[in-house]
């Protein structure tokens, strides 16, 4: 049997598809949230969608759990798609939100994240400025997540640092039933393009959205990590989830190829040559794609002045 789709597959935006017993996939527009729990109990959040989701969110959580609230939100990082109904989210909920350490800067209001790139190709990338880089600020509701891997709230389940597309993104994995939910580590959905993006078409096993990862080389190290559990169940923060007697064999090949496979790393783009170093984010740090790009929109700006007025 090929890598296949899980049926039944929502068609509508807030739908909710069922993975496991206690396991749902909520699709948003261009991004998917999951709700690890069973029906009726004690449940937890994982991201939190694009801005104006959060009806979306509550209307699906109240079809499975009630009106019972999330014990925490957990995220896998803290891009403006996986956080954009967050503070809403937080003023009915008041939960707690787990994150690695090293993603915390971002969203505690000290730290931009790392430009985006819009020269690695497809028409999403050439918008990609527009895609608010931060810092976001949700102050004391932010927590880092535990040292020992333990995902709060859920019995089972262990969070991996998976980072390149974040300093601090995480992946969250349960070795009952080979469950992987990646985040944006690997996405199943050609991110970088329009139907990729908003309509998640073709579903195909590839890398981290490459207008928003600022490190290849870890990119790289993190899909092979995701590549040794062999999972079979991989879902994703883009596109659709697979699962397949071939899932593990073709993540494999991703991990082992990730350097030429069209897949894996992208043959053009600024922090191919110039990765944003891994670690604890620092106030500061020159960012010069944000410099770049910003300087080319001005200077694209005052050139149509001119010529308007001539």
């Amino acid at each position: 049997m090929s890598d296949t789709l899980l049926p039944p597959n929502p068609s509508l935006l807030g739908g909710v598809q069922r993975l496991a017993p206690d396991v749902v996939r909520v699709r948003l527009p261009m991004v998917n949230v999951f709700f690890l729990g069973a029906p009726g109990g004690d449940w937890v959040l994982v991201d939190a969608g694009l801005p104006g989701t959060a009806g979306l969110i509550r209307q699906a959580a109240a079809q499975v759990y009630g009106s019972r609230p999330p014990q925490a939100i957990v995220l896998t990082h803290g891009h403006f798609d996986h956080v954009g109904a967050l503070r809403p989210l937080l003023a009915e909920w008041n939960v707690p939100v787990y994150a690695h350490p090293f993603e915390l800067p971002h969203l505690t209001g000290k730290v931009a994240y790392p430009f985006p790139d819009p020269t690695v190709g497809g028409a999403m990338s050439l918008t990609s400025p527009l895609f608010l880089p931060g810092p976001f600020d949700f102050g004391a509701s932010v927590r880092p997540l535990p040292a020992d891997g333990a995902v709060p709230g859920c019995p089972g389940w262990r969070w991996i640092h998976t980072p390149g597309h974040t300093e601090g993104h995480v992946s969250l994995w349960r070795e009952q039933g080979g469950l992987l939910i990646a985040g944006d580590a690997v996405v199943t959905t050609p991110q970088e393009t329009v139907p990729g993006a908003l309509a998640s078409t073709p579903t195909v096993l590839r890398r981290p959205p490459a207008y928003y990862t600022p490190n290849w080389d870890a990119a790289r190290d993190s899909v092979r990590t995701l590549a040794a559990l062999r999972p079979r169940l991989v879902v994703t923060g883009h596109g659709h989830p697979l699962a397949g007697q071939e899932l593990a064999a073709t993540l494999g090949r991703l991990a082992q190829d990730f350097d030429h496979d069209p897949n894996g790393r992208p043959g053009r783009g600024w922090y191919l040559s110039h990765p944003v170093p891994q670690g604890q984010p620092q106030a500061g740090r020159p960012d010069p794609m944000r410099g770049y790009v910003l300087g080319a929109v001005g200077a694209a700006g005052a050139l149509w002045l001119l010529t308007r007025r001539r």
